[in-house]
């Protein structure tokens, strides 16, 4: 290989590397989600969160979060202002735009959440005829055929707290929600024994940390994914998982 290659290719493997070996700060955004990315008490906590962390740390990286709603997120990595997004899903169309973490941070269990005093059993798609369901705008409902019904109503909520609000006054029929973060939105808000959900799934997904098109970032991508791996393997992180099991009602 002639010498200029081989010149440029090093060049280019330390401008990868640059990112990592200067113990720079990566600037993620995301929308809150208990029990995955979520403040408590002032301080960001979560499962996705406490797993990002912990990577990023072992590679030498610190870990700035900031809080937005979904579509700003979005529009902040779109525009540069962002490092990536903690907590997304990976579909085929955004991979224009951002460079997805091959390992995935989490699972999710989408679900249909409803008022115990008004219950309404979900098997199959016909049972939601002419029901109005709270949704969340911008987020992805991995179900095609739920995603494209005309069988029902779709309500758009700004927040997660606000659609279950609806929920609890009736003002929608059922509500879309992962498992987890349903139940653990109800304990923040002192309404586990108010709303439940039905036990058959709308489907399952992954949660992913997705980064901007960036060289620098290519090979933090490629680093992240290998030290998750292995995190993954580690009892530290099954006790991860086991703490954000399940929720607490903070109900007075």
């Amino acid at each position: 290989m002639p010498l200029f290659q081989r010149q440029i290719i090093a060049a280019l493997l330390l401008c990868c590397l640059a990112f990592a070996a200067r113990g720079e700060t990566l600037r993620l955004v995301t929308d809150a989600w208990a029990p995955y990315v979520y403040a408590e008490d002032g301080q960001v906590t979560g499962l996705d969160y406490d797993v990002s962390r912990e990577v990023l740390r072992r590679l030498g990286i610190d870990l700035e979060l900031q809080f937005l709603p979904w579509k700003r997120c979005l529009l902040a990595l779109e525009q540069g202002h962002a490092d990536g997004i903690l907590g997304i899903f990976h579909l085929p169309e955004r991979e224009a735009s951002m460079l997805f973490v091959e390992e995935p941070l989490s699972e999710v269990e989408l679900v249909l959440f409803y008022a115990r005093n008004r219950p309404y059993p979900y098997r199959r798609l016909e049972d939601l005829r002419d029901l109005v369901i709270g949704i969340s705008p911008g987020y992805w409902y991995n179900d095609e055929a739920f995603r494209t019904s005309t069988l029902f109503s779709r309500e758009e909520a700004p927040t997660h707290e606000a659609n279950l609000g609806k929920l609890i006054r009736h003002r929608v029929d059922l509500v879309v929600n992962d498992r987890r973060a349903g139940r653990y939105l109800s304990a923040q808000l002192g309404l586990l024994d108010r709303v439940d959900y039905n036990r058959k799934a709308l489907g399952h997904d992954r949660m992913y940390l997705a980064l901007r098109h960036d060289p620098k970032l290519a090979q933090l991508a490629e680093d992240f994914a290998a030290e998750l791996r292995r995190f993954k393997r580690e009892p530290a992180y099954a006790e991860l998982q086991q703490h954000y099991a399940n929720p607490r009602d903070t109900k007075p």
